[in-house]
């Protein structure tokens, strides 16, 4: 279904940025479509029907790496439409997980086997560990870590609380993240919820706290490693500016998926200057 757009327009109208690599099924290493290196972005799909599903993945599947169905929705969605939706995600390349919450939620409910035997079964191919709302040992993180690359998932860990007003340690952030990867997580996301709004990086008003940037960037380099939950307009635009067009960023709506791969292209005011190449000087050559 995944549409080639690039034989239609110039490379400079497609992506004057010049930065933006097209993702190849063939050689990437995840099979989540996504090309070595690029900046990946995680859509949240809280309850999109067949056909809104159908449109998103038509219309945007060449710049979707993840989608990840929010919070414990994925249990109470018909088997048939879950499975459609999965399918439907894998065979364009892309990772399809449920929300962090449901695997805490089996933690809490102690079914945790039962989580991955029903999400392996129904075809899921990544998830994501978290503890925004229950708290997890290291060793209980690397256990569910690692089980879930014993099952062939892509895993994806979170750091960061979901109640409002809660701020990110970044010693501990660093500390985590370094157990995360080692135990053989790919990415660790920040949390910012779906709103964006007083949590982790983000104050009451939705703008990003610059000290506690500041302070993850001195204790946590590796931001190739990190993915930045960033659901409002503004928040991408200011990470793009900070670390480039291929920044990872999570907690997308689908409504807005189009819109932020035109700002990693500079194909939109906000991020115009990623598209403004020095051009080469020609050499003027006089007959004497």
């Amino acid at each position: 279904m995944k549409s080639s757009p690039y034989a239609v327009w110039s490379p400079e109208l497609n992506d004057p940025s010049g930065l933006r690599k097209a993702s190849d099924p063939e050689t990437d290493n995840h099979g989540a479509g996504h090309a070595e290196g690029r900046g990946q972005t995680m859509v949240i799909d809280k309850g999109l029907g067949r056909n809104a599903f159908m449109d998103l993945i038509e219309i945007a599947a060449d710049y979707i790496d993840c989608v990840k169905f929010g919070f414990g929705t994925a249990p109470l969605y018909n088997t048939e439409l879950l499975l459609y939706k999965i399918k439907l995600a894998k065979r364009n390349n892309i990772t399809v997980m449920p929300g962090g919450t449901l695997l805490e939620t089996a933690v809490q409910q102690d079914v945790v086997p039962a989580f991955f035997d029903t999400i392996c079964s129904l075809g899921f191919n990544g998830i994501e560990v978290s503890d925004g709302t229950i708290e997890l040992s290291r060793s209980k993180r690397t256990e569910l870590i690692q089980e879930g690359r014993k099952r062939g998932l892509r895993v994806v860990t979170e750091y960061g609380k979901k109640l409002s007003g809660s701020l990110i340690d970044a010693t501990l952030l660093a500390i985590t993240a370094e157990g995360d990867w080692e135990a053989g997580a790919e990415l660790v996301t920040i949390e910012a919820r779906e709103s964006g709004v007083g949590v982790g990086l983000f104050d009451a008003d939705g703008e990003c706290r610059e000290e506690v940037l500041e302070s993850i960037l001195e204790f946590v380099p590796d931001t190739k490693r990190i993915m930045w939950e960033a659901p409002l307009k503004h928040q991408q635009v200011h990470l793009l500016r900070k670390f480039g067009s291929d920044v990872h960023l999570g907690n997308i709506s689908p409504n807005d998926t189009l819109s932020l791969e035109t700002l990693r292209r500079g194909l939109r005011s906000d991020t115009f200057g990623f598209g403004i190449q020095e051009k080469p000087v020609k050499a003027n050559y006089y007959m004497i």
